[in-house]
């Protein structure tokens, strides 16, 4: 008897676009072979057998935070002992001390929502680091900080954004999209962006130019259709903008957050199943990160297998995720990466922060 699976098998070898139900029932298999064989068929059709990964540095410029959301570690009030900030010299040392190595090719700015900062700190740290590090690619800021931007300063998302690009800001990452659900937002993040927040400020950076990154927070308290709901907006965006460079999937960590004791890591099984049906679903995104900080090498190696060809980059000095007991290490080797890839059968390519060939390796 011919079944869902039957006709989902036969669209993805025809390239043919899943519907919001196929994708459920997807989520719904434990086939995680098929799933895996599935998506590697979609893999290899976009990018053959290259895995791509970067140099670059991460830059967290403070961990204060006003919107303390229930599944963040890494936030704190300004009077925590744990609290910290960052000034303008101390950024510029540490992007100059990074940049000695000569593979640096990107530093990825993020921080928390600071009550007392100015939209002009964020602004001079990307003009001060452009001046001193030209060639170095800037991709700063999620599009909740951004939001929060638009806030604090009584400027439109447009200006913020307009501002930081003339300023030198390149790229954005994909963070603080966690699950595009009100539902969600109003339980777990009620004091940051919405949903629909979230997506106008990609939407505005894809029409100024301005590339960024899209990913999802899974395995709290959001259901399989829900996940199905956030990947489908994510497709329609990008169909309407085009805007979006990689996709990646980040397995929530509940250590030293409030929903510590509450809710269970959730497994490799669906780690793997939920890289593997992004891949299927996302069909217009060429590139789907297996991100072996939140995921931890080897599994991020094995979503190799399950339709990723990107495992990110050396990353240098993570905070966020580590501030949730992550066990992966805080950085990598250009080195370790390398053989990580080869040792999955695939061929390692060093990348820039737009995607264009370094090195084929």
């Amino acid at each position: 008897m011919n079944t869902v699976f039957d006709d989902i098998e036969v669209k993805v070898k025809n390239g043919i676009r899943l519907t919001r139900e196929e994708g459920i029932a997807l989520f719904q298999s434990n086939d995680l072979s098929w799933l895996g064989y599935l998506a590697n068929i979609v893999r290899q059709r976009i990018s053959g057998e290259y895995v791509y990964f970067n140099v670059n540095r991460h830059i967290n410029l403070t961990n204060i935070c006003t919107a303390r959301c229930d599944f963040c570690a890494f936030g704190c009030d300004a009077d925590s002992i744990q609290s910290y900030t960052m000034d303008k010299d101390n950024v510029i040392a540490i992007a100059i001390q990074a940049a000695k190595d000569a593979d640096l090719r990107e530093l990825h700015i993020v921080s928390g929502l600071h009550p007392d900062w100015s939209f002009e700190y964020y602004l001079d740290i990307i003009t001060s680091l452009k001046e001193r590090l030209p060639h170095i690619h800037l991709k700063a800021f999620t599009a909740v900080e951004i939001t929060y931007f638009a806030k604090v300063s009584g400027k439109s998302v447009r200006q913020v954004l307009t501002e930081l690009h003339c300023a030198g800001l390149d790229s954005m990452p994909g963070g603080g999209a966690e699950i595009l659900s009100d539902r969600v937002r109003g339980e777990l993040c009620p004091n940051k962006a919405t949903a629909s927040e979230w997506l106008e400020v990609a939407r505005t950076a894809h029409q100024l130019g301005i590339r960024s990154n899209a990913s999802m927070l899974y395995g709290h308290i959001e259901t399989l259709e829900e996940r199905i709901d956030h990947l489908l907006a994510l497709r329609d965006l990008q169909d309407e903008t085009g805007g979006f460079q990689t996709f990646i999937c980040f397995p929530f960590h509940p250590n030293n957050t409030a929903l510590d004791g509450k809710i269970i890591k959730t497994s490799v099984w669906d780690q793997l199943k939920t890289v593997a049906i992004s891949r299927l679903m996302l069909d217009n995104f060429q590139n789907i990160k297996a991100y072996w900080v939140m995921l931890t090498l080897p599994i991020a190696q094995l979503a190799l297998g399950f339709g990723a060809n990107d495992i990110d980059g050396t990353v240098s000095e993570e905070k966020i995720i580590h501030a949730a007991g992550a066990k992966s290490a805080t950085s990598l080797t250009k080195e370790a990466i390398i053989e990580t890839i080869r040792e999955a059968g695939r061929i390692p390519v060093e990348r820039d922060s737009m995607y264009n060939i370094v090195k084929i390796l």
